[in-house]
């Protein structure tokens, strides 16, 4: 034949002729060409669903942020009034306080003396420390804070919250713990050295803004970049994910706290010249660009590496969203604030008291014109916060309602228990003592139910279901497979989020 002859007889012309004219079909790998197509188009809409994402998360920090600058004062003026008033109206009830006037009070009052602390601190002798320092030191001191900042984050709120469950806790139950003052002092304790450790960043970035040659700022910022290479050639699951995408909210969001921190004070030593203004607002937006596109890239390769869907990033605003909503719940078991806390890790009250230390060293109140301007910037500030948390509830029921999460949060806790109780005893209790704030104050005689937030008969609708024979294995691997692999979106918070940024 044909073949047999021109295998017999070879020569440069045929294989050139064969080389030139040889084909292929695509249609013959379909499956395998889709596949590459999709993850085109995945990479293609990673940047808009994760900027959705991430703005929906940054206006979430805010709401809490600003929540410790209006409505925390004037919850606080409340409670102490009511304090006030006790001994006038008697002791009614079987409480002198509601648990979250207790809370408040405590808030309001580790402000105060955090910030009566923070006046001992001298921001420009500190600042003149790390100027003196070189530039290769000033950039691995500012690896060091980025890295105590993630684990002061991640202890600080158990502090908090033993704090506040300490103070509130029914006191007919056996006492097993070491009393309120000293939890007290272990709070103000912490958020004086979380307030300091964040004043050394503020002002190392400060000192890489006024550098001459912008090199250390280079350098930090080249910083970023290097994350990718720590986070995209590792697995990940989608809960992963969703820990790495709340610890990149809360880290987007305090850079830019610290941005206005840096301009606030170079405004001060300038004497508020707009000029310089105009100096600062390049590197303030290279910055903020630079850490944009750090996070798309690494979010898309990680998607892709992992065969990760961009639909993701909608569950996990419907997780975000159903935090927000089920705190408005009469049975709502801890304030919004707290639970973003322990959802992304940012802790508000520190930053908030170096802000106001900042802006009060910043800015000098003196006369009644100065007076009146800084009580109508506190109006401007409650209005902010209401039209934030106005737009944001709006949009998180919009999101609860696309991923049909609206049956959970009319769900008791109280039926939750019983009928999950029987099934899994044992499963229950590290998800209600180790992730999540203990019972509702109203119910205190009852073993602490897991919160409301917490449905796993019902997982979300995109969420593998959970196997029933995994009720026949014994209780170890069926608490660890709980733990690890099974755990639904709405129970993930900043627990683990320390091991997966800094590893």
């Amino acid at each position: 034949s044909t073949s047999v002859s021109s295998c017999a007889h070879p020569s440069l012309l045929r294989f050139m002729c064969a080389e030139l004219t040889r084909g292929y079909f695509l249609e013959h790998n379909e499956a395998k060409y889709t596949e590459r197509r999709e993850r085109v188009y995945t990479c293609m809409r990673i940047p808009r669903e994760l900027e959705r994402l991430m703005s929906f998360g940054f206006f979430l920090c805010l709401d809490a942020f600003l929540y410790v600058f209006t409505l925390l004062p004037l919850r606080t003026l409340l409670a102490f009034l009511r304090l006030l008033t006790i001994p006038c109206c008697g002791l009614g009830g079987s409480r002198f306080l509601q648990p979250a006037q207790v809370c408040d009070l405590l808030k309001g009052l580790i402000m105060v003396l955090c910030y009566s602390m923070m006046h001992y601190v001298d921001y420009a002798m500190m600042y003149h420390l790390i100027r003196g320092q070189s530039v290769i030191k000033l950039y691995i001191i500012y690896n060091m804070l980025e890295v105590a900042d993630r684990l002061f984050s991640s202890f600080g709120q158990d502090i908090l919250d033993a704090l506040y469950w300490t103070a509130t806790e029914p006191k007919s139950r056996k006492r097993a713990h070491i009393g309120v003052i000293p939890h007290f002092f272990m709070a103000v304790f912490y958020v004086f050295l979380h307030a300091i450790l964040i004043m050394v960043q503020a002002s190392t970035l400060n000192v890489a803004f006024n550098s001459h040659n912008k090199s250390l700022l280079t350098i930090m910022m080249s910083n970023n970049f290097v994350e990718i290479k720590g986070s995209v050639f590792k697995k990940f699951e989608k809960n992963n994910l969703f820990q790495m995408s709340n610890s990149d909210i809360k880290e987007r969001f305090t850079n830019s706290v610290l941005l206005l921190i840096v301009c606030l004070r170079n405004m001060e030593q300038f004497s508020w010249n707009s000029d310089h203004l105009w100096v600062l607002l390049p590197d303030v937006f290279i910055v903020i660009l630079s850490e944009v596109a750090v996070d798309i890239i690494k979010h898309a390769f990680i998607t892709k590496f992992n065969d990760i869907t961009a639909d993701v990033y909608s569950e996990y605003k419907a997780s975000l969203a159903f935090e927000l909503v089920s705190s408005r719940q009469q049975n709502a078991y801890t304030d919004y604030s707290d639970s973003v806390a322990r959802r992304m890790g940012f802790i508000p009250l520190p930053l908030a008291v170096l802000l106001i230390r900042v802006v009060m060293s910043s800015v000098k109140i003196q006369g009644a014109l100065s007076s009146v301007c800084l009580l109508l910037f506190y109006l401007g500030l409650i209005t902010m916060k209401v039209l934030n948390n106005i737009v944001i509830l709006g949009k998180s029921c919009r999101y609860v309602k696309e991923a049909n999460m609206e049956g959970k949060l009319f769900k008791r806790p109280t039926a939750q228990t019983s009928k999950q109780t029987p099934k899994k005893p044992k499963v229950q209790q590290p998800s209600t003592s180790i992730t999540k704030q203990p019972s509702p104050r109203a119910k205190p005689f009852p073993p602490a139910p897991p919160p409301v937030t917490e449905v796993t008969s019902d997982p979300p609708p995109d969420s593998p279901p959970k196997p029933e024979e995994s009720s026949s294995e014994t209780p170890q691997s069926t608490e660890l497979k709980h733990r690890t692999i099974k755990k639904d979106l709405l129970e993930i918070d900043r627990f683990t989020i320390c091991g997966n940024r800094i590893g």
